[in-house]
This record gives C-alpha cells, sequence and structure tokens, in this order.
C-alpha cells in the first residue's frame, strides 16, 4: 500500500532561501536602479513620491525608463512583461494609441478650464451605451467617486449609514475602512491618524452571506450597499451563484440603494461585471482604466435616483455640496475617456483579453497542481491571480487568511527576475489588448519553475 500524502506548503526556510538568493540576482542586475533609489530620493518623504512605491517587494524599486503596450523598460535596459499594467490603471495597455492621440491633439488645446469640451457632446450618450446608467458625472479617482456617490446616496435616502463587506477595497473612502474582527465590526488597523469610530455609521458583514445581509438591512437605516461585484484586492473572492440576485432583491425590499463599484472588475468583459451578469444598481462607479491611464473616473445614477436627487438639490440650501474638486471634468479627461469608450474598451479586444487570460489561469493552475502545491487560481474576466492556499474563498475573513506576505514577495521577486511584473499588493495579473500569446506563456513558465524550486 502506498501512502498519499497531502499537499503542503513551503517552509519558512524555503522562502527565506529563495528570497535571499532572487533579491541577490535582482541587486546585481540592477545597477543604476541602485545607485538612484536603493537610499531614496532625496526631497521625498521616505524617499518616495508616494508611500505605497515602498511596498514592492523587490529589494529597491526599480526606475522605469519607457512602457509601452504590454511591456516596461528599466533604466539597466531590462525589460519586462507587464502583467500588472498600474494595478488596472493602464488595463489596456500603455499609452494605447487612440488615447495618445488624444492627449497630443488636447495639449494643444488646453488642459482645464472649467468648461465643456466638444468631446462632452458624445460622452454622455457612450456612458449610457457602455454601461446603461442614464446620468453620469465625472470625477478624477474612483475614491472621489465613491464618496461623492455615498453623498447622494445619503441625500435621497436620508439616512446616515452604510454597509460595505468585509475585505472590500473602494479607494481612500474613510467610511469603508472597517473589518471584522473576532465577528465585530472594528476601524482597520494601520489608518493614519484615524481618530473616530467608523462603525458607528459603517455596517460590515461578510460577503456571500444572505441571511447576514437580510439581517443587517432589516432596520431600514442603511442609505446604501456599496459593493464590489467581486472581492479583489485581497485573495480574489467570487460571488456565489445567485448571491447578486439576492442582493439586489434585499436592497430593493428594505430601500438601500446599491452601488457598484467597477473599478477593479471592469476586466469581467465588455461594460464590466455590471454589464455581463445583467447586475441593477442604482449607482455605478468606475475609476482607473476609464481614460486609459489618465486620472479620471465615472459615477453613474439610475433614472430614479437621478430624480430624486434633482428634487433634493433645488430643496437644499444654496452652498458648496462636498462634491467635485476644480480639476474634476476637465477636457483632457473627456477626451481620454471618449477614445477608451470609442476605440480601446472595444468587443474585439475584450475577446483577446479572455482568451489570453483563460490561457494564463489554465497554465497556472497546470504549475500549482505538477508541483503539488495547496494553492488555487482565480479569474474574472481579463483578471487572474494565484492564491497560496486552497479554494475557492468565500469571503474577506478566508482571503485574510490565504494571504501569505512572505511567500508571495519571494514568488513575485522570482518572477521579476524571470522577466514578469505582476501587481505588488496582491497576486494579482492582467492581461491587456497589447499582451501576446509569448508573454503569457514566459510567465506560465517561470511560474512553473518557481513552484518546482519552491516545493521542492
Amino acid at each position: 500500500m502506498t501512502s498519499q500524502t497531502s499537499p503542503s506548503q513551503p517552509s519558512v526556510q524555503q522562502i527565506n532561501a529563495f528570497r535571499e538568493r532572487e533579491a541577490r540576482v535582482y541587486a546585481k542586475a540592477r545597477p543604476k536602479s541602485k545607485k538612484r533609489f536603493a537610499d531614496g530620493v532625496a526631497g521625498f518623504l521616505d524617499g518616495v513620491p508616494m508611500h505605497w512605491m515602498l511596498d514592492w517587494p523587490m529589494p529597491f524599486p526599480m526606475v522605469v525608463e519607457k512602457a509601452s503596450g504590454a511591456a516596461i523598460t528599466d533604466i539597466d535596459g531590462i525589460e519586462l512583461d507587464d502583467f500588472c499594467l498600474g494595478d488596472t490603471g493602464s488595463m489596456f495597455g500603455h499609452s494605447p494609441p487612440p488615447v495618445a492621440r488624444a492627449i497630443r491633439r488636447q495639449a494643444r488645446r488646453g488642459l482645464t478650464y472649467m468648461l465643456p469640451s466638444e468631446d462632452v457632446l458624445e460622452l454622455g450618450h457612450l456612458l449610457t451605451t457602455m454601461f446603461g446608467l442614464p446620468q453620469w458625472q465625472i470625477a478624477t479617482t474612483a475614491s472621489d467617486a465613491n464618496r461623492f456617490a455615498l453623498r447622494v446616496a445619503r441625500a435621497v435616502t436620508g439616512r446616515a449609514k452604510i454597509l460595505v463587506f468585509n475585505g472590500c477595497y473602494h479607494g481612500a473612502v474613510e467610511e469603508t475602512f472597517v473589518r471584522l474582527k473576532d465577528g465585530k465590526p472594528v476601524n482597520k488597523p494601520g489608518l493614519s491618524g484615524q481618530f473616530r469610530d467608523l462603525t458607528e455609521d459603517t455596517k460590515v458583514i461578510e460577503f456571500n452571506d444572505v441571511a447576514a445581509l437580510e439581517a443587517v438591512l432589516a432596520p431600514g437605516d442603511a442609505a446604501c450597499v456599496i459593493a464590489e461585484p467581486v472581492l479583489t484586492n485581497s485573495c480574489m473572492v467570487l460571488p456565489d451563484p445567485g448571491y447578486h440576485a439576492e442582493l439586489r432583491r434585499i436592497t430593493r425590499e428594505t430601500g438601500t440603494l446599491l452601488l457598484i463599484d467597477e473599478t477593479h472588475t471592469i476586466s469581467s468583459g465588455l461594460g464590466g461585471y455590471t454589464r455581463v451578469h445583467g447586475l441593477d444598481p442604482d449607482i455605478f462607479v468606475l475609476g482607473k482604466p476609464i481614460a486609459g491611464g489618465v486620472p479620471a473616473s465615472v459615477w453613474g445614477l439610475s433614472a430614479g435616483v437621478a430624480e430624486r436627487y434633482s428634487d433634493y438639490t433645488r430643496r437644499k440650501p444654496w452652498g458648496y455640496s462636498g462634491i467635485g474638486t476644480t480639476l474634476s471634468a476637465n477636457p483632457l479627461q473627456f477626451a481620454c475617456m471618449k477614445a477608451t469608450l470609442t476605440d480601446v474598451m472595444t468587443a474585439k479586444n475584450y475577446r483577446h483579453m479572455e482568451k489570453l487570460a483563460a490561457r494564463l489561469a489554465d497554465g497556472l493552475s497546470d504549475a500549482v497542481a505538477r508541483a503539488k502545491l495547496p494553492w488555487h487560481v482565480a479569474r474574472v474576466g481579463a483578471r487572474v491571480e494565484f492564491i497560496c492556499a486552497p479554494g475557492p474563498l468565500r469571503n474577506g475573513a478566508e482571503a485574510e487568511a490565504a494571504h501569505a506576505p512572505a511567500l508571495e514577495a519571494a514568488i513575485h521577486v522570482g518572477l521579476v527576475n524571470r522577466g514578469c511584473l505582476i501587481a505588488p499588493f496582491h497576486n494579482m495579473m492582467l492581461v491587456s489588448p497589447a499582451t501576446r500569446k509569448k508573454q503569457v506563456d514566459r510567465l506560465v513558465d517561470a511560474f512553473g519553475e518557481i513552484c518546482g524550486e519552491l516545493a521542492g
């Protein structure tokens, strides 16, 4: 009789040895980046222009010389197949030609002037055609769009509370920084300068829990549920079959608005998860890739919510609404969004992206199986993640438990040394219209080699 052993994780010693070896390889290959960045950049807090640049798991960040399509080149002349793509900001590739042309054209006409350009005449129709909702506003980031949309939700419902899902991510929206700890809502750890209890006005439950959803919305005091269709800024969690239908039913029965934040799940297909899966939100938010890499976001309202908000604004006192910024809805955004919606965010491009993403997911899954590791792979359209734990996962608590920072960091550096860049904060890979089959196959081969070394 042969004994059967369950797949096991690499040991701490294996992980550390692998990462130390890969760190040496990385540093040796990048003398210019090391010289210019290893000790930080003078004049910037902690040596970086944005703190999360320190979160890359490499020994020091590479300095980028250029990026084009689905590749990025550093100042040491090393070209990487880019599957991070600005963590979705460049989901359709770096500088898509229609967007680059739009930037050049608009740069000659002015970048911001607080008035509409002719591109606006088409943009509203394009947004409605692509995403379904009839009324739109422009913002600069998804964080802004979510903040503004939550103000609208509270204004039209007269309710203060919102509901989020444990493990969610909605940018820098303060009210969403809560989590469950031992089943109780608490402020999310690590918030800088947090001085109030966010759980006073924010409810939090686990994703995919219909009974909890019914119970928490039953009092009728929540203005809005703000939801990603798929939990993404963690180990990916897909919805159970029928969960979104129940979410929509329960929100309607309790008079609670439903905000769907598609900033990451726009990878799902043309029109995002909402269009692909027939969701029917009251409010829709999309940031990052809507302008092909230029900072922009949109938020849309259903006809009913738009009418209620128009009634509200006619009655409210005059004064600053707390919605909008001076740089929101500038003509550069209009030009780039029009180009993206017309010539980049196309059915043809999505077919290419999804075909190669399926190939990537299958290849990664095969590599995990060959190495006999207790991991799994998740995919939503053109977005793929490997997760260093068994799956599938069903909620934020399981996603948090599945996160393996040291192991994931080691794999990340190993992939960079083999010519492949993935997202630094989680194991996310995006396939763009510019991504080619040979790039996907290189990533699969590199991942397979690393799995074999870690499992050995």
